[in-house]
């Protein structure tokens, strides 16, 4: 009988080193499969960062795009409201002969003043 529980045990031995030796082989398998997927894994969460950051770099975009919008907006109003304002032109040529300023500014401080020539050259002073 002893003869008999040795050779089970010789077996069990041979055995149990062809099971270990497979799972050493399966184990190098799923650590590189399970390194694929890390790196996988990498790769979307960089993707996914930069999607993110696209959108912000979109929505930052709109902003910018909308204020320089409604600046362009403010500023035709005010030029159309502006040229609304009715001007002297002996107004006009008083300022650029005293001032030594070009017509066109002349007209725009006249105009940014109503119309009010003491006010215009009281700025243009200053």
């Amino acid at each position: 009988m002893a003869t008999k529980d040795t050779q089970p045990t010789a077996i069990d031995e041979g055995e149990t080193e062809e099971n270990d030796a497979e799972a050493d082989a399966k184990g190098k398998r799923a650590a590189r499969h399970d390194a694929g997927a890390a790196d996988l894994e990498k790769v979307t969460d960089y993707e996914e960062e930069k999607e993110i950051a696209s959108q912000d770099i979109q929505d930052a975009m709109r902003v910018v795009s909308d204020r320089q919008n409604r600046e362009a907006k403010a500023k035709h109003d005010k030029e159309k409201e502006l040229s609304k304002v009715k001007i002297n032109k002996d107004d006009v040529d008083f300022i650029v002969q005293e001032m030594e300023i070009s017509r066109i500014r002349a007209e725009r401080i006249l105009r940014e003043y109503k119309g009010n020539i003491t006010e215009a050259l009281v700025f243009l002073t200053n």
